[in-house]
């Protein structure tokens, strides 16, 4: 633990931060780790509310998540690292490139949302519903659904259980405003990105529905020094279902951005 995050530190080299999902812990990013660990120090952790990291009571806000960075990087000494953020932790991770500009040195933004539209915010509120109705498992099925291709949720049903098993596990208390934040954290970011000059990469899966390929696109349009990918036929956890596929590009980005 670093103050109040539970993290790992593994492998040597150029540090890079990994911030996860909603729902999820820092082991999501198993699939990304062989890939990452021969040339990079990897800081994965768990967000606040989230895994074996505090879970203070709601509401939670985008400050108090890019506070948990803040400290958790001065814990470690380090003064400046790259940033991978998937889905929440895609717009966490544009909230701190913003508020601490000169800590991140390139920018990875995997499968995040943009500027949603009334309607788009209003079926994730009615997801929020759901949970404070019923707690995490009651939006868990349509969750792998909507995250994985059908093809592949027939023949890896051990990962969509392990998925579904760390949607489940999360503290029914919380969860609740934790799935209100994802609603709400792209509002103030539509515009401000375009304040994030370092290099960024912006990817998302081309069946992506709620962080889609043109909300991928308009986000790289906005930042100076960004450029987007979009994976065919993969949903929302192409990291998981996909992994060669993004980490060739993840690395490919890293490489360039930190040589």
């Amino acid at each position: 633990m670093s103050g109040n995050t539970a993290y790992d530190v593994l492998g040597d080299g150029p540090p890079v931060l990994l911030i996860h999902g909603l729902g999820l812990n820092r082991h999501m990013w198993q699939w990304q780790l062989d890939a990452l660990l021969p040339q990079y120090r990897v800081i994965q952790y768990d967000l606040l509310g989230h895994g074996d990291s505090p879970k203070p009571p709601p509401p939670y806000s985008m400050r108090q998540m890019v506070a948990q960075i803040e400290d958790l990087m001065a814990g470690l000494d380090l003064q400046q690292c790259a940033v991978v953020g998937f889905s929440l932790g895609g717009l966490i991770a544009q909230a701190f490139a913003l508020a601490q500009p000169r800590k991140v040195i390139a920018l990875a933004i995997l499968n995040s949302a943009h500027a949603r539209t009334p309607e788009q915010r209003a079926a994730i509120m009615h997801r929020v519903q759901q949970v404070e109705e019923s707690g995490p498992e009651a939006t868990a099925d349509e969750a792998l659904k909507r995250w994985f291709s059908g093809g592949f949720a027939r023949q890896h049903p051990a990962v969509l259980k392990k998925v579904r098993d760390w949607i489940t596990a999360n503290d029914r208390n919380t969860y609740p405003a934790l799935y209100r934040l994802l609603a709400e954290a792209d509002i103030g970011l539509e515009t401000a990105i375009a304040g994030i000059s370092c290099p960024t990469l912006v990817l998302t899966g081309e069946e992506d529905s709620g962080n889609s390929p043109h909300m991928a696109k308009s986000m790289a349009a906005l930042m100076p020094n960004a450029r987007v990918e979009i994976l065919p036929g993969l949903r929302h956890m192409a990291l998981a279902e996909d992994p060669a596929a993004v980490n060739s590009l993840l690395l490919s980005f890293l490489s360039e951005s930190l040589r």
